[in-house]
């Protein structure tokens, strides 16, 4: 079946996995465990008031990365403001502040300036996120660099930009939730030869849609595979119980905790549209809707 004017081959989701083919790899997702997932998300978001309060605030985590670096422009664009940003990036916000010492803030706004110079141009971001990975020690104290890339660019463009993050899928690593969701005998000791490159992360972002539309969700589609994916790979951590990839991650009070947490949503409480953390600066920072009293 295919939907049309997308290029999209669908196979309906089902305990058989779902297929699909595009401008990028074949993947083949468990319709069995994005169900789970995507139930689980929501019964967990209740404890916030609903779903639509988690997409609230991812949709103003993006107008916030788009007024900074959009309107008032990267040139203009002061360490607090950084900072700023930085604080709703969880993998990104630990490790970025020996960066922005001396003349690494002006070196870190010269490659930002770089990454979105040709925003409007997909074709090339492969290209534009490996030199701006370049641009910093290639160690792995600076792992964080590809999530920052991935950050910005799906926050200023969240339509063109699915999010390309290392929890997302990490070939070298082998992890990620692509990998979760696989569908596959013996996944845990599967190695999967798939790309991290922007046709799969589009191929990823594609395919959730389809998922998500097949259960009644039509509007803000990017910020539902967000937290659908970040959902999934939650859950991986949560399994992973005392592991070092629990190291960044305190016990969750709630079920929701490492959701938020992967989305730069830790400050989302109970009640409000508000975010509210520290940034790398330990200063109070605010977002919220300009509407809410």
């Amino acid at each position: 079946m295919a939907a049309a004017g997308s290029g999209l081959r669908r196979v309906s989701a089902s305990e058989r996995g779902v297929s699909v083919a595009l401008d990028g790899p074949d993947l083949h997702l468990s319709g069995g465990r994005l169900r789970s997932a995507l139930q689980a998300c929501l019964d967990g978001c209740e404890a916030l008031g609903g779903v639509e309060r988690y997409i609230h605030a991812l949709r103003l985590k993006s107008e916030m990365f788009q007024e900074i670096l959009l309107e008032r422009g990267v040139a203009a664009m002061e360490r607090d403001d950084f900072a700023a940003l930085c604080a709703f990036m969880a993998t990104v916000r630990r490790h970025v502040a020996p960066d922005l010492e001396g003349e690494g803030f002006t070196q870190m706004r010269l490659s930002l300036q770089a990454l979105i110079s040709n925003l409007d141009e997909p074709a090339t971001v492969d290209q534009r996120i490996e030199q701006f990975c370049l641009a910093f020690p290639q160690d792995r104290g600076h792992r964080w660099v590809r999530d920052l890339a991935a950050e910005v660019l799906h926050n200023l463009d969240p339509e063109r930009y699915p999010l390309m993050a290392r929890w997302v899928w990490d070939r070298a690593a082998n992890t990620g939730a692509l990998r979760e969701i696989w569908f596959a005998e013996n996944v845990d000791h599967l190695t999967l030869e798939i790309e991290d490159h922007y046709p799969t992360f589009l191929m990823l972002r594609r395919e959730l849609a389809v998922f998500l539309s097949d259960s009644g969700f039509f509007r803000d589609m990017p910020f539902y595979v967000d937290l659908l994916l970040a959902q999934v790979y939650a859950e991986y951590i949560c399994a992973q119980g005392g592991s070092y990839l629990r190291a960044d991650f305190s016990s969750p009070e709630d079920p929701m905790q490492h959701t938020r947490r992967m989305l730069g949503l830790d400050g989302v409480k109970a009640g409000s549209s508000r975010l509210r953390m520290k940034s790398i600066d330990g200063a109070a920072l605010v977002l919220a809707d300009e509407q809410e009293g």
